[in-house]
């Protein structure tokens, strides 16, 4: 057989558009939204991206490999579709810091975009900036110049600040930081932890960055699972060139914009994007009803011995469970321009889709995190109503369940969970709430309301016990 072709801009004839964006967090969900967007924009030739990894180089290497060209395959219940990406201007190792600052001091860079995990923003359980965090006195320490030649910030944020330091030095003008994590506010936690490093380094630069740095925030939405052999290999047989890097996404997506952007932006309104002055209720209709019954389904179903999303969703008990977490998570979303009912009926038939393998292990990771925004607020609104919360309260309790079934956690407190699950019964149930949430652990209604949860999701579990009629309403 002969050798196909490696996909590249020879091959394609599509050219490069000049970097006007810098995105940190090169992968795939970027690339099937972001990226996407930005190619579908009226004016997209006039905006190329230039990517940066976040903890390793390969995916740069990779789609350098290829002239930033990679292919997404679009996964309906009925087929496949095929489409090369070529917003990707330039693929680049976040490590190479001295390149990021170039690259954000041009005075032709209009904005960066995050996607850099709800984890690496280094907030505390209360939202405050930790500057002790993971990864973040090291950096401080090196942007001071007392690490030692050589020395480069190491967390996303670091080096985004070493870059906005390189901006102001160029004199290059104001710019847009857009974040794309799945954070309530995300514009302003990003706001918040660049302000908090800033400021504990260098206040004439934090001065700056207030007068000068607009921040955005923006909720996303496109399920994009992780890329597999067998997806490169049909790409290939399918579309007659080999692409190390294809992306694979539902043909939902969805993106909602908030913010100023001081140097322009691409006309992502073209491809469907809506730009609002008020996002706070699409930024929760989003982070409750998808990624908290997403956060759900990943442990109760993993709990369950399911493995992805579709699967979770046909067993009864967690789609009970989805369910009642739902009906609580809509007493709070009344807006009628969020179509609630609507939006529901479209989430069961995307998670129902079986060609998309989302595998629930990808979003189990950094629960102690995403639970914060996921299922916290939800439970807040409803004991301030009286009610008893026992729908969010069960996300709690299967995150508990699983926390004991797994000893090594993804997670950025995962020797404090560790630590936590040394203890037993209700104190061990407090540890791991106030982990969390500080305090949270400390009423012990909640207390007991989440333990008499735990064990829902045993593998011999059925919808008759006790805790699944209480969340599905059965038995308030």
């Amino acid at each position: 057989m002969s050798a196909l072709p490696v996909l590249n801009r020879a091959l394609t004839g599509l050219p490069k558009a000049p970097v006007r964006i810098v995105h940190l967090g090169l992968g795939a969900f970027h690339r099937s939204h972001e990226a996407w967007y930005t190619q579908h924009a009226g004016d997209g030739p006039e905006w190329g991206i230039a990517a940066f990894t976040g903890r390793r180089p390969d995916a740069a290497l990779a789609l350098a490999a290829q002239d930033g060209l990679f292919t997404l395959i679009e996964r309906s219940g009925n087929g496949d579709s095929f489409e090369i990406i070529g917003s990707v201007a330039e693929a680049v190792d976040g490590a190479d810091v001295g390149r990021l600052r170039d690259m954000v001091s041009a005075p032709e860079t209009a904005m960066v975009t995050l996607t850099i995990t709800e984890a690496a923003y280094g907030l505390d359980s209360n939202g405050r900036f930790d500057a002790g965090a993971p990864g973040f006195a090291g950096d401080l320490t090196v942007l001071a110049g007392d690490a030692g030649t050589g020395e480069r910030p190491a967390t996303p944020l670091g080096r985004l600040v070493s870059a906005l330091a390189a901006r102001k030095e160029a004199a290059a003008g104001p710019i847009a930081v857009v974040s794309c994590d799945n954070l309530s506010g995300n514009g302003e936690v990003a706001r918040r932890s660049i302000m908090g490093l800033a400021e504990a380094w260098d206040g004439e630069l934090a001065q700056w960055i207030g007068a000068n740095v607009s921040f955005v925030s923006t909720s996303v939405d496109r399920i994009t699972p992780r890329t597999t052999d067998a997806d490169i290999a049909q790409v290939q047989d399918s579309c007659g060139y080999r692409d190390t890097s294809p992306v694979v996404a539902e043909p939902f997506r969805d993106w909602v914009i908030s913010g100023n952007f001081p140097k322009g932006r691409p006309r992502w309104e073209d491809a469907g994007a809506v730009l609002v002055d008020d996002i706070e209720p699409y930024e929760n209709r989003k982070l409750w009803l998808l990624n908290g019954a997403h956060s759900l389904l990943a442990y109760a179903g993993q709990l369950r011995g399911h493995t992805t999303v579709a699967e979770a969703l046909e067993d009864r008990l967690c789609r009970d469970a989805v369910e009642a977490f739902w009906d609580e998570a809509a007493q709070h979303l009344p807006d009628e321009n969020l179509h609630i009912p609507e939006y529901r009926e479209a989430l069961v038939a995307r998670f129902g889709n079986a060609r998309i393998a989302h595998h629930l292990s990808q979003i189990a990771v950094d629960g102690s995190t995403k639970l914060r925004m996921r299922a916290l607020p939800v439970l807040a609104a409803e004991r301030s109503r009286g009610r008893s919360g026992a729908g969010s309260a069960m996300m709690l309790a299967a995150w508990i369940d699983y926390a004991a079934a797994n000893e090594k956690l993804q997670d950025p407190l995962s020797e404090a969970i560790g630590a936590a699950n040394g203890a037993h019964g209700l104190d061990r149930v407090a540890a791991l709430l106030n982990l969390v949430s500080h305090g949270l652990g400390d009423d012990e209604q909640t207390v007991a309301l989440v333990a008499g949860l735990c064990g829902t999701f045993s593998k011999n579990a059925t919808t008759t016990t006790t805790a699944a009629r209480l969340i599905s309403g059965r038995n308030s």
